[in-house]
């Protein structure tokens, strides 16, 4: 009796430590719309985007949109009840596990992405580093296409016209890797309060950046399988090649049959 006990505590014990509810993200047509000034600029802005919304035990909520579109990933943190406007102290990230193989360690499959409110510029990390300091995380020169951007919101806001902290990143698909899963992780940080709030809820952070080991992270998924998309040159490639290999094929036959006659 005892036995079982034990075990179904460590059972217990173990999905409660990584428990979480995994984000789909789904392909939208409406991307080009949007405009990246680190709010919600108009009313259908994101509205086509997957929604995912956290509340933590203060009473703060944090909304989450995210999508993709040919060459990017999409995703827009909207913290609506922050009330206080902490400039270049607030900020927001976003990581992403490329294998999703939930290394203890940041490895070099996994990248983050930051940006502070009324920053013009965000930065990128790439794991791999060997300093504990900053979570074995190393920054990199942001990649062609990346934004991260945050401002305050206004009374475009789909969710709240008080002003808040909002914040815009557009990821470059090619630097993450087209997958069907990502480990994903996203904080965001409260100046006044000086909480931060990630996903998934109440992670221990590993360094001052704010970004917990990889093995904590949760997962961002596409429910139809459509992130890994290919362009035309892709699908243009694979079909010369079917078609090659199937005139190949129908070839030798009627050689062979030629020679047994």
């Amino acid at each position: 009796m005892k036995l079982y006990v034990c075990v179904a505590l460590l059972f217990f014990g173990f999905t409660c430590a990584y428990a979480f509810e995994p984000i789909p993200i789904t392909v939208s047509s409406t991307t080009d719309k949007i405009i990246f000034d680190g709010k919600w600029s108009f009313e259908y802005e994101w509205k086509q985007t997957s929604l995912n919304s956290y509340s933590y035990d203060d009473g703060t909520t944090i909304i989450l949109r995210s999508t993709h579109q040919g060459k990017f990933i999409y995703i827009f943190l909207d913290p609506i009840t922050d009330r206080y406007l902490d400039r270049m102290n607030d900020h927001a990230i976003i990581c992403f596990d490329t294998k999703d193989n939930k290394s203890i360690k940041a490895d070099l499959n996994d990248y983050c992405f930051m940006t502070s409110l009324e920053a013009k510029n965000g930065f990128s990390y790439q794991g791999g580093y060997t300093s504990t300091h900053t979570g074995f995380f190393n920054k990199i020169p942001n990649p062609d296409g990346f934004v991260g951007i945050s401002t305050v919101s206004d009374a475009n806001d789909r969710y709240t016209p008080i002003p808040h902290p909002s914040y815009e990143f557009r990821i470059p698909a090619n630097l993450i890797g087209r997958e069907n899963v990502y480990g994903f992780y996203f904080s965001v940080y409260d100046g006044h309060s000086k909480n931060t709030y990630t996903y998934p809820q109440n992670l221990e952070l590993d360094s001052y950046i704010g970004i917990s080991s990889p093995d904590q992270w949760g997962e961002i998924y596409s429910p139809d399988k459509s992130l890994p998309e290919f362009g035309f040159p892709t699908i243009s490639l694979v079909l010369t090649m079917v078609l090659t290999l199937f005139f190949t094929v129908i070839l030798r036959r009627n050689s062979l049959m030629q020679i047994r006659r």
